[in-house]
């Protein structure tokens, strides 16, 4: 089973995606987070992807689905996958379609405000990756991680400026793959109190074919 997780920076894909995950048995692709692995371990790719992602513009296809096509065919994509961050614009999206058969396509709706206030409160552990919310999941000790005890960061793509250039991109470049998709779309509202529960609760009802 593939199922694509769509919609802007900060409307919850990757956390409904861990919630998810565990109930389907099958991993959580985040081309994000691919990406920032092959940064972090200073790869080739890695370091042409670091100038886009710093200036908060998209990587380029050609290294997002090089990434990509790495990950999927490790052992624990056989049964399936979760896919989040892919595809960003319609020609991504058309090679998805040639590449894989898409079970289930959900797009994440939340308002530019509150994907503005959830994106620069994050904070990351660089150390074991735990994510923080300064409103919503603080840290016990203001700046430190609850797991590591390392001192947390705020990534340079969850900064205001960043934020808002990352939702012009994909309000120009990757809105149209809705279109694209047309009615194969499922919308979930991912705003408002215990949204990640209420959303990650439809998704598997739709799933397991109970609705």
């Amino acid at each position: 089973m593939i199922i694509v997780f769509f919609g802007p920076p900060g409307s919850g894909k990757g956390t409904i995606a861990s919630i998810v995950k565990k109930q389907l048995g099958i991993p959580h692709i985040s081309t994000g987070d691919l990406l920032r692995e092959e940064v972090k371990n200073k790869t080739e790719l890695g370091m042409k992807a670091k100038a886009y992602m710093d200036r908060g513009e998209l990587v380029p296809d050609e290294l997002v689905l090089e990434v990509l096509k790495k990950r999927t065919e490790k052992p624990d994509c056989k049964k399936g996958f979760i896919l989040d961050g892919y595809p960003r614009n319609v020609e991504q999206a058309k090679t998805l379609d040639r590449m894989f058969k898409i079970d289930y396509i959900f797009n994440f709706v939340i308002s530019e405000e509150e994907i503005i206030r959830r994106l620069s409160n994050r904070r990351i552990c660089p150390k074991c990756g735990a994510i923080y919310n300064l409103i919503s999941m603080p840290p016990k000790t203001p700046g430190i991680c609850d797991q590591c005890g390392t001192a947390l960061i705020q990534r340079d793509d969850d900064k205001p400026q960043a934020i808002r250039e990352r939702l012009s991109v994909y309000k120009k470049q990757t809105a149209p793959v809705l279109e694209y998709y047309g009615d194969r779309v499922i919308n979930v509202n991912t705003e408002g109190p215990n949204a990640s529960k209420t959303a990650s609760e439809k998704i598997l009802r739709i799933v397991k074919g109970e609705v």
